[in-house]
């Protein structure tokens, strides 16, 4: 790689493909984002990576939502790139259950912009569009969904990321883009959003405050996800670069399933507090929310890829994180 484009780049795993990057590699970077809620410039900032390597990134201010190849100072600013990476995107369940349009617009409309773009760059080597486990929906016990398994989305999110997988194959077969698709499941690190779980969790406990867990109708049975550090999927995209073949699509998959009272009471005795919970049935007051995500990650592995760090290891490392920065949490 000599130039890379990343989309969402000040984003939560954005973020961590810089670094990763910055840190692996001697490639000049570009982030796209438009600085939305879930975008944060102060995440870079912090980064060792960056005090040492700065120069070597340059940031593009655009809302994806429009145009990006008519727009010739905007392609200037980007410039000729050899990878992109299409992270960007709206991935917040419940909004896009309040406001579907929306997500439209950033995860088809957006990807449809980056797409018309890339397809005009006579230097590119690779693109990689992040996709989800929500595209294929709830998986029953026993099953875990392959790459190419049928979607079935079970909210607006999920379809969208799958309208974005589709329109990157139609690029694909169309104009011979070089196109490759990774699906991930919930992902987590440090700088997290302190909404989604893993960090909330952290939060509730240091409070004493009750933690709500996703559960079935008989609130026994706590929903349940396979948990992947932000760094091993970054480790994962290089190797998806370096061994993946275009027109196909990669499932990165955390080494085990745990149910999230698991992982809750998990975070609350790394932290040696107590946890005080609530199992709630997410899922008949608010359609959208699966029990259960799954993946079948036997692809990558049979490639020859292994996760760097383990769940346990990468647990303790962000909860320790954590606890020095708590002004991630909103603390």
């Amino acid at each position: 790689m000599k130039r890379v484009i990343i989309t969402g780049g000040v984003g939560f795993l954005g973020h961590h493909m810089v670094d990763y990057l910055l840190s692996t590699t001697d490639a000049e970077i570009v982030i796209l984002d438009r600085l939305d809620s879930s975008g944060n410039i102060n995440r870079l900032t912090e980064l060792d990576s960056w005090k040492d390597n700065a120069n070597r990134v340059n940031f593009v201010w655009h809302d994806m939502r429009a145009e990006i190849h008519s727009n010739v100072v905007l392609c200037s600013m980007l410039g000729k790139a050899d990878t992109i990476l299409h992270i960007g995107a709206g991935s917040h369940v419940d909004r896009s259950i309040e406001d579907p349009l929306s997500f439209v617009m950033d995860n088809v409309v957006g990807t449809c912009n980056i797409l018309n773009f890339a397809r005009r760059q006579d230097s590119l080597e690779n693109f990689v569009y992040f996709s989800t486990d929500e595209v294929f929906g709830p998986a029953p016990n026993g099953v875990d969904y392959l790459e190419w398994s049928r979607y079935n989305s079970g909210n607006p999110y999920a379809a969208t990321k799958a309208g974005g997988e589709e329109l990157c194959l139609a690029f694909h077969n169309t104009y011979k883009m070089p196109m490759k698709i990774s699906h991930c499941m919930n992902i987590f690190g440090e700088r997290q959003h302190p909404e989604k779980f893993i960090p909330l969790v952290i939060k509730k406990v240091l409070l004493g405050e009750r933690v709500l867990i996703h559960s079935d109708k008989t609130k026994t049975r706590a929903g349940s996800r396979f948990y992947i550090h932000a760094k091993n999927v970054c480790s994962a995209v290089d190797f998806i670069l370096q061994r993946g073949e275009n027109g196909d699509k990669y499932n990165i998959v955390g080494e085990k399933e745990i149910d999230n009272l698991s992982l809750a009471n998990t975070i609350a005795s790394i932290l040696g507090k107590p946890l005080n919970y609530e199992l709630v049935d997410f899922h008949s007051s608010r359609p959208g929310h699966d029990l259960r995500y799954a993946l079948d990650g036997s692809k990558m592995r049979d490639m020859g890829w292994n996760l760097p760090m383990n769940l346990e290891k990468s647990l303790e490392s962000v909860i320790s994180w954590s606890l020095n920065n708590p002004k991630w949490m909103g603390m």
